[in-house]
């Protein structure tokens, strides 16, 4: 165990962290957005936000192949400029990101969806920006809501195995995470290795659900 390499746990705790941060400021800035929204596009609009959630995580990881190919819309233009995202530790990010951010852009939304209204107008007749109102008003209401869903966003990126593996590959030290670890760990029969890196990933997700309980128990007895 001596030996045991544990730059896969420090990929996924530096590509899930990443990825947390831009799901939680895009998240709840599509949310913001998406809960005030009436255009006639808003159901699909809904429907592509979320959909990461219920694609499977091949065709999630061949969709971002498609974008980010050496042939795709983005891709093609990182070339010419000498640049590439596929099998780099940025391609770990943007699929933990993308698998991530319907987890946080659905609570988010929820949370903005029960502000009362009144109380964001009775500001404004009192002369406050919408600046003011958002961060003084509306963010601590939706405050319990986004925080549920920055640490579920976090967990779900932790875990990310197959958008990564399609997109990042799997190359030791750069973009093998812990979920690939144990993949190619069980593959080769190391199963102690792959036990390791379970109970690590285990122990870490069921230890921020534990938290997010605790926290969620605590502001139900202040409200008491």
């Amino acid at each position: 165990m001596a030996s045991l390499d544990l730059s896969p746990l420090w990929i996924s705790a530096k590509t899930a962290s990443t990825a947390t941060v831009i799901t939680f400021f895009l998240g709840i800035a599509t949310a913001r957005w998406m809960a005030g929204y009436k255009g006639g596009l808003k159901s699909i609009l809904d429907g592509l936000f979320i959909a990461p959630l219920v694609l499977p995580p091949t065709v999630v990881g061949f969709i971002l192949l498609l974008i980010f190919g050496k042939n795709g819309p983005i891709g093609s233009v990182l070339l010419k400029l000498g640049k590439t995202i596929i099998f780099s530790w940025q391609a770990t990010v943007i699929a933990a990101a993308v698998v991530a951010f319907p987890i946080m852009y659905q609570t988010a939304r929820g949370a903005f969806e029960q502000v009362d209204p009144n109380l964001e107008n009775a500001a404004r007749t009192l002369g406050a920006s919408e600046w003011t109102i958002f961060w003084r008003i509306t963010v601590p209401l939706v405050w319990p809501g986004i925080a549920a869903g920055t640490i579920l966003s976090f967990a779900r990126a932790l875990g990310e195995f197959g958008a990564t593996l399609m997109l990042a590959g799997n190359l030791p030290g750069k973009t093998q995470t812990a979920p690939v670890a144990i993949y190619f760990a069980v593959e080769a029969g190391d199963t102690s290795k792959a036990l390791f890196y379970m109970l690590v990933i285990m122990g870490i997700s069921l230890g921020m659900i534990f938290v997010l309980n605790q926290w969620k128990s605590y502001q139900d007895r202040v409200k008491v």
